[in-house]
């Protein structure tokens, strides 16, 4: 009984994953006085999108003002390699799901660990890139002022107020860790 129980927890694993291709992975938002409505983007698996039609669009405008690069989703090779990376835990997750193996699972749920660790370090890097290594030539030029925004949280940048957070596909990915741990656990104590 746990062994099938195991095994609908590892195919539950893989199979959410699916929403990772179909919902944002991360959110940030900015408030300005200048945007009372606010300003959003989306990172999703393979793009970077704004909450609403023109705000990537306003975005960059504003990033040009103080030196920041524009944000161009063709210029980022994780955007293109996330969604192999995706589809390789899901082909994996459900060979598991048919086939459960205690150590696989858990190597399984490390590995995912692991590569979702460094896609955020990798995130901090890119946001650490844009909000230092600012143009000279910028219209808007504050001595030892940094843009880079957070990588979990709300950060004050001058009057902009920029929030970045965890969005539905991650939360996916979480549930998708968790339930690879409950059917590794299962396995394990069915041993036992």
């Amino acid at each position: 009984m746990e062994k099938k129980v195991a095994r609908y927890f590892m195919l539950i694993a893989s199979g959410i994953l699916v929403f990772v291709y179909l919902l944002p992975i991360w959110k940030i938002s900015i408030s300005a006085p200048q945007y009372p409505e606010g300003l959003g983007m989306y990172i999703w698996i393979n793009e970077i999108t704004g909450e609403n039609k023109n705000d990537l669009k306003t975005i960059n405008g504003l990033n040009h003002y103080i030196g920041m690069k524009e944000i161009n989703p063709a210029s980022i090779p994780e955007l293109t390699i996330m969604p192999y990376l995706i589809g390789f835990f899901i082909v994996t997750g459900l060979v598991l799901s048919f086939k459960p193996r205690e150590n696989m699972i858990l190597a399984w749920a490390v590995l995912f660990i692991l590569v979702g660790i460094v896609g955020l370090y990798d995130y901090y890097i890119w946001g650490y890139d844009f909000g230092h290594d600012l143009s000279n030539d910028a219209p808007i030029k504050i001595p030892g002022m940094s843009y880079q925004p957070p990588l979990i949280g709300s950060k004050q940048l001058l009057n902009i107020n920029t929030t970045s957070l965890p969005y539905f596909g991650s939360y996916a990915i979480f549930i998708s860790i968790l339930s690879s741990l409950v059917s590794y656990y299962l396995l394990r104590r069915k041993r036992k």
